[in-house]
Parts: structure tokens; C-alpha cells; sequence
């Protein structure tokens, strides 16, 4: 069984947001962008929640900040295109030449 707490944004608790007590979820991703190339890769926190009208939300963390779903709200860190491709972590890594 899932455990509700109330919670605000500043931790105060807010009973307009429920905080689900579950560990978060880390998934990291790699990103190419079709229009120039550019690949990246990023690493994220996932923190599920109730919203006010009781649905399910997820949140996305990145060094501790909140930031936008990677997968539906993504640009390209270099020409800022919108064509972004989504990969398994690891594949722009291996993909670069390693230099010694």
C-alpha cells in the first residue's frame, strides 16, 4: 500500500499536493538532435505525486532542480531544435571517440 503525505512546494504541507511515499526513480537518457547532430546525455529523478485533482504527476529533477519531462518537453542544447531523438544511456558516450 501506497502512504499519502501532504506536501508543499517549499515542504510546508500544502494539502493541495499529496506527496507519494515511494523511493524516486532514476533513469538516465541519451538525446541526438536530428537537426544537427548534437547528441547528450542526462540523468533524472523521477517523484511521483497526486496532484490537486487527484492525478497521478510525475516530476523530473535534474541536479536537484525541477525541469521539464525530457521525454515531451526536450530541445536541443545547441541549435535549440525541436527534433530530438531518444536513446538508451550510454549510446552518445559510445559513440565518441575516446582520446588518450
Amino acid at each position: 500500500m501506497t502512504k499519502l503525505e501532504p506536501r508543499g512546494r517549499d515542504g510546508s504541507g500544502d494539502k493541495g499536493v499529496m506527496t507519494l511515499k515511494t523511493e524516486p526513480i532514476h533513469e538516465a537518457y541519451s538525446f541526438v538532435c536530428l537537426r544537427c547532430g548534437h547528441g547528450w546525455e542526462g540523468s533524472y529523478e523521477i517523484r511521483h505525486i497526486l496532484d490537486r485533482a487527484g492525478r497521478l504527476r510525475a516530476d523530473y529533477y535534474e541536479k536537484g532542480f525541477r525541469v521539464p519531462s525530457p521525454l515531451t518537453s526536450n530541445r536541443c542544447r545547441m541549435c535549440r531544435g525541436f527534433r530530438i531523438r531518444i536513446l538508451r544511456p550510454g549510446r552518445v558516450r559510445s559513440a565518441r571517440p575516446q582520446f588518450d
